[in-house]
């Protein structure tokens, strides 16, 4: 690969990281209005705030590295983006595993989680906003139907008493996505190992310019 051929790499490497840091700046300032607005928090511990926030800036951090390394053709930095995305990637399929193996102990946390933020419907704000979203959006009605409800369902529930409850609903949307959500994962692993090439490329070539060069 000669000089052009270096400077079309370093560009599409940069040009690219650029795009990722943009969304991840999008995404970090979405997490932060949920945060503000305290909506979605129906899992104390992991609120969809917090997640958006945490993956924003990961992105953000790992795409500065990519575009300062590949315009400045800094080899530091170039293999910091690509460690950075080499463990991000071993993390998502080791992710993936145990969600596989510990999905029965995940489920009855999650149902436990709801079960919890239904009692707290009355008494928290953010808690009482979520599950009116949620239950608007799905058009369902409490974890497993209007029985989880002491009392009268809230205003935001379907009028249909056979409605079903949200939980099952989430699962069924969840399924009848799957393939939209396997393909874009699918995707998102291919994109960082093309990333993870064009830097390791990109490296292998500075390396060969600068001995060309008798640097």
């Amino acid at each position: 690969m000669g000089m052009s051929g270096l400077k079309l790499l370093k560009y599409v490497l940069f040009f690219f990281n650029l795009l990722f840091w943009f969304c991840g700046c999008g995404i970090l300032g979405f997490g932060i209005y949920l945060l503000i607005h305290n909506n979605f928090n129906l899992l104390p511990s992991l609120t969809l705030g917090n997640v958006l926030i945490i993956v924003g800036s990961i992105i953000m951090v790992v795409a500065f590295l990519g575009c300062m390394g590949s315009i400045k053709e800094n080899k530091c930095l170039l293999m910091s983006f690509f460690i950075l995305l080499l463990i991000i990637l071993l993390a998502e399929v080791t992710l993936a595993i145990l969600l596989f193996v510990y999905e029965q102990k995940l489920n009855n946390y999650v149902s436990e989680s709801l079960t919890d933020s239904i009692q707290r419907y009355h008494t928290d704000n953010s808690t009482k906003a979520a599950w009116d979203s949620i239950q608007s959006f799905l058009q369902c009605c409490g974890i497993n139907g209007t029985k989880d409800w002491a009392g009268h369902p809230p205003a935001s529930c379907p009028s249909d008493p056979q409605v079903q409850g949200c939980y099952a609903k989430a699962k069924l949307w969840f399924h009848s996505n799957f393939l939209h959500i396997g393909i874009i994962t699918i995707c998102v692993c291919v994109i960082q190992v093309l990333g993870m090439s064009f830097a390791l490329t990109l490296n292998c070539q500075i390396d060969k310019t600068s001995q060309s060069l008798g640097l």
